[in-house]
C-alpha cells in the first residue's frame, strides 16, 4: 500500500471510529471539506503540516495516520450520510 493510500485508509478509519463527519473534521482542522474528501479518496497529496492539523483535530498522534492495516482487512466504511435526527 502506497503512502497516499495508507493515509486515506487510516484517516477514514479514525474519523469513522470517532463518529466525526468530514464536514466537522474539516472545520476543526481548518481545511475545505472537499479537500478532506479528496484525501480519503487518494485524490490529494497532503503536506505533513496538514496531516498534523488533521491528526490534532482527531486527537490522535500523527503516526496513527500511517498504521499498516492487517492483511486482508476490509476498507473502512464511510459514515451514513444525511442529517441526524435530534
Amino acid at each position: 500500500m502506497n503512502g497516499r493510500a495508507l493515509v486515506a485508509w487510516n484517516l477514514r478509519r479514525v474519523r469513522v471510529t470517532a463518529g466525526v463527519s468530514q464536514e466537522r473534521l474539516a472545520a476543526d482542522a481548518g481545511v475545505d471539506r472537499a479537500y478532506l474528501g479528496g484525501l480519503e479518496r487518494q485524490a490529494e497529496n497532503p503536506t505533513v503540516d496538514l496531516l498534523d492539523r488533521v491528526a490534532a483535530a482527531l486527537s490522535v498522534p500523527l503516526g496513527e495516520l500511517f498504521v499498516q492495516p492487517p492483511e486482508g482487512a476490509e476498507p473502512p466504511q464511510p459514515l451514513r450520510g444525511g442529517r441526524r435526527k435530534t
